[in-house]
């Protein structure tokens, strides 16, 4: 802490350099969303990633990402439709980045036509990675999308997916801020009473929000970062810059109200809230840190600008701020918006906390029993979660390439996008006959493509198709097995297909490819890693916990009500986004499952975000207990110091995420709304009703710790002078 007071002794230097940083932020951090990938959802050393990369260097054509939906006068086969739609593929072949162009017209294929025959499809695949083959897409749209001649075409295809998904990501993050920030203000007014004080978590939070956008350009140097990415790092930089701005200015307030001048006010600050700030930002980064553990970049990214977003978020609370707080003094308080002394109001708030606690602590039993039963029942339509992956249904019905894939479920007999790829390295044209027809005769297989035929029932019923390529010039065979009708291309019967063919016996080795083994591996990998990822995030949060307190009590009370505060928002993912409640107010569509990896970002994150509560909370009992001695005196103080400030906090925090929540992007609403849940349902059922009750219940029991770990606590090392407890509650708000 004294090295925060060095660097704020020094006002006016420190924000002149942080006003040049921010306008360098401002200009590093421009294009980042061209930058940020869609994807990342896959194990990259996984069987089906190996058979991907096999797949796009030797046998492009059977991996498209470009699909054209052609919609035809009257009948697609009709000679001069034919002849039209022909030349238009033709030109797409010859178009720079476009490979293996397959249509309708080549063969007859019934699978690239609708069944009422007034729709065909033209598939191909854009070659490069996500930058180039964005660029290729906005070529082609210029060109293919709308009316050509008497035929009419929609884009659509993963390609198109992405680029529409980027896009509405920027607007969104916008809407979000628009949304957000005005109704963050209000709520800071009526926190503080006073626009200056109301004011100053504002510029601490744009500090943060500026900042994210340069980190993650900079991040975008090194390693793929999802799109996703972009919309809660902001939300979560911005939420916690408020948090701790809102701690450390209730402190501050509270220490002048005391008597002490601005500078000691200022040092007693950093030497209390100051510490659990940085034991909070610590906490929050090791939970994100934990999804450095998965191998999925869409994990990892989070991993990588969140704890990046949460240290610049500590940044500017504990330098920017302390060097704002210096300049202004007592003037904190300028423009009241309310008549009569704050620390009149604040001690008339303080002494409601302190009422409720108290009621709380003598129904301990009665109160932790009811409040435990009702989370464990909102949790429950958790234990019945379908896991996939996101699709074109992520975006907006009105979403061009939505429309298309809407079109191909609708009235298509197979997803041309659907197909589960097997490839055999070597394997003789005799073997591969008869392990073609093996796995078509499996069940809820349409038919098999191979090097030697077409295959559906287990028999041999065309010759190959001459436009596709199945054998590779070094020797490797490709088999796409087609999934029956009404089986999507992402979907627990397509998972259970993948497994189905991975146990058909070859005598040669098979690797199995495609969206559904994808998400298969991607289980796979998420199942056996998880538990590391919990341990971790577990050990050292009680490690934490226990170094602030000094208890192994609070340690393991934490970690219990941290979980048990998120089966309310694990619950409603359930109920909402997978079975659909909902769905038309919020504006989504239900897809049956919910993404693979979302839940590990959802408990990181939410896990980490209510230890942040937990210790804004924590710190003050234990600060009280120190001073006082006196268990239940320690807690309705801790309580009524702190109940304001955490529940402002998670007010703040939900609006920012409910902010994000009005994304048209079903995954980011999602995330944003469940995120929003979790931190109301943490800052009331469990701070403030929970916490107490097991307080009360446990008693001066919840301090105890074997006597050679007593002593072994960092929060209390540089506490200023004990100052006598209140018991009227008059102990101001951080």
């Amino acid at each position: 802490m004294s090295l925060l007071l060095r660097v704020s002794s020094r006002p006016r230097l420190l924000l002149s350099l942080t006003v040049l940083l921010l306008i360098g932020s401002v200009l590093l951090g421009g294009g980042l969303t061209d930058r940020l990938k869609l994807g990342g959802t896959e194990d990259p050393s996984a069987e089906s990633s190996r058979a991907a990369s096999v797949m796009d260097a030797t046998f492009p054509a059977a991996r498209p990402n470009l699909v054209l939906l052609v919609r035809t006068p009257g009948s697609a086969d009709a000679p001069e439709t034919a002849r039209s739609a022909t030349r238009l593929a033709d030109r797409l072949a010859d178009e720079e980045g476009v490979t293996g162009v397959v249509h309708y017209w080549q063969r007859k294929d019934p699978a690239l036509r609708a069944g009422d025959g007034g729709h065909a499809l033209i598939v191909a695949r854009i070659t490069g990675d996500e930058t180039r083959s964005g660029r290729t897409l906005d070529r082609l749209d210029d060109r293919y999308q709308g009316r050509i001649g008497d035929l009419d075409i929609r884009i659509g295809g993963t390609v198109a997916v992405r680029d529409e998904a980027q896009r509405q990501t920027a607007d969104d993050l916008v809407k979000a801020e628009l949304i957000a920030l005005p109704l963050v203000l209000v709520i800071l007014l009526l926190a503080f009473g006073s626009v200056v004080a109301a004011l100053l978590p504002l510029a601490v939070g744009a500090v943060a929000i500026t900042g994210t956008g340069a980190v993650l350009r900079i991040i975008t140097g090194f390693t793929d970062v999802s799109i996703f990415a972009q919309n809660l790092t902001t939300a979560l930089g911005f939420g916690l810059a408020i948090d701790y701005a809102l701690l450390l200015i209730r402190r501050f307030r509270e220490e002048l109200g005391h008597g002490a001048g601005p500078p000691r006010a200022l040092e007693r600050t950093l030497r209390t809230a100051g510490r659990t700030v940085l034991f909070s930002a610590f906490v929050v980064a090791v939970s994100l840190a934990a999804m450095l553990i998965f191998p999925m970049y869409f994990l990892r990214s989070f991993a990588y600008a969140g704890i990046s977003v949460v240290a610049l978020a500590a940044l500017a609370a504990l330098t920017v701020l302390p060097a704002l707080l210096r300049i202004l003094g007592h003037r904190v308080d300028a423009l009241r918006l309310f008549r009569g002394r704050s620390a009149e109001r604040e001690a008339a708030a303080d002494r409601r906390w302190r009422r409720l606690t108290g009621a709380v602590m003598r129904r301990g039993a009665v109160v932790a029993g009811a409040v435990t039963a009702l989370l464990v029942l909102l949790g429950l339509p958790f234990l019945r979660a379908e896991f996939g992956t996101v699709d074109d249904r992520q975006l907006g019905k009105s979403a061009a390439a939505r429309h298309v894939h809407d079109t191909i479920r609708e009235s298509f007999p197979v997803s041309p996008t659907g197909g589960i790829d097997v490839l055999a390295p070597g394997a003789p044209a005799d073997d591969v006959d008869a392990y073609a027809g093996r796995l078509s005769a499996l069940d809820r297989v349409s038919r098999v493509d191979s090097p030697t035929g077409v295959y559906r029932d287990g028999r041999r019923v065309a010759a190959p198709s001459p436009a596709t390529a199945y054998r590779a010039a070094s020797g490797t065979s490709h088999l796409t097995v087609w999934p029956a009708r009404g089986v999507e291309d992402i979907s627990p019967e397509s998972q259970r297909l993948v497994r189905s063919v991975r146990e058909v016996p070859a005598p040669f080795s098979t690797e199995v490819g495609g969206q559904a083994a994808m998400l298969v591996d991607s289980r796979a990998v998420i199942g056996d890693l998880l538990p590391y990822a919990l341990l971790f995030i577990v050990v050292v949060t009680m490690v934490m916990v226990f170094l602030m307190t000094g208890s192994v009590v609070l340690p393991l009370q934490a970690v219990v009500l941290n979980a048990l505060s998120l089966t309310a928002m694990f619950g409603a993912a359930v109920w909402v986004f997978q079975d659909g409640h909902l769905s038309g107010l919020l504006g989504f569509t239900p897809t049956g499952f919910i993404e693979t990896s979302l839940p590990v970002l959802m408990f990181c994150l939410t896990f980490g975000l209510s230890m942040d509560y937990s210790l804004f909370l924590l710190s003050r009992i234990k600060e009280n207990h120190r001073r006082g001695g006196d268990h239940r005196e320690a807690v309705l103080a801790g309580v009524s110091q702190t109940g304001g400030v955490i529940t402002a906090a998670a007010a703040l925090l939900a609006v920012v995420m409910i902010g994000i929540g009005t994304s048209q992007i079903t995954l980011t609403k999602m995330l944003g709304l469940g995120v929003a849940l979790a931190v109301l349902v943490d800052a009331t059922l469990v701070r403030c009703l929970l916490v107490p009750a097991l307080m009360g219940l446990f008693g001066r029991a919840t301090w105890w710790a074997p006597p050679f770990l007593r002593e072994m606590r960092l929060i209390s090392e540089e506490e200023p002078a004990p100052r006598p407890l209140e018991p009227s509650g008059r102990s101001g708000g951080g």
